[in-house]
């Protein structure tokens, strides 16, 4: 961040008093610019004994399966933003959504929060950020072709969950190096 967003003026990077950490402060207004962690909300849209999956058509890792999901809006909530998602991406409607996995991605200061959700009916189709879409059972998941770690970490939990019976909220470090992940339930 070079410049403030409420006068324009040049910012400096350090600790505000009576805080812990630098922050971007406004060497005019001096406006403190707090940045924080994004949201995104998503679906793992189930039918019977298979998952939905989208396969993307934006970057990053285009050409790759994942779930419905992105960055929440404002003026929604997490649920809302997950069944919009899931919309817009695979313009499938879903029900029945029970947060399911809550992930912290570190490197990138994003939470993702993946609810697990039935598909309403069979009507879905690619969206605009989606080329296909598809139901695949567990033995059909393209494992090689997931976009993000985060969602291979989604659907082993729900594929295991799933053999027990019982769907808990899994609470998911992804820290430095990717890949790796810490299970808290």
């Amino acid at each position: 961040m070079n410049y403030c967003n409420l006068c324009g003026s040049t910012v400096r990077f350090e600790i505000p008093p009576g805080d812990n950490r630098p922050r971007h402060i406004c060497n005019q207004c001096g406006e403190i610019h707090y940045l924080n962690p994004k949201i995104v909300a998503g679906c793992l849209p189930v039918h019977q004994d298979k998952v939905l999956l989208c396969k993307r058509a934006i970057e990053p890792r285009i050409g790759f399966w994942t779930l419905p999901a992105g960055f929440m809006e404002n003026g929604e909530s997490t649920r809302q933003g997950a069944a919009r998602e899931t919309l817009e991406e695979a313009n499938a409607r879903v029900s029945d959504l029970q947060l399911y996995t809550l992930t912290s991605i570190v490197p990138v200061s994003q939470v993702q929060m993946i609810y697990l959700a039935q598909l309403d009916d069979l009507n879905f189709s690619a969206g605009d950020e989606t080329t296909d879409v598809q139901l695949f059972s567990e033995d059909e998941i393209p494992w090689d072709d997931l976009a993000f770690q985060t969602i291979r970490n989604a659907l082993t939990l729900y594929f295991a969950d799933r053999k027990k019976g019982i769907f808990p909220l899994h609470h998911v470090d992804l820290a430095t190096p990717p890949g790796q992940y810490i299970d808290k339930p």
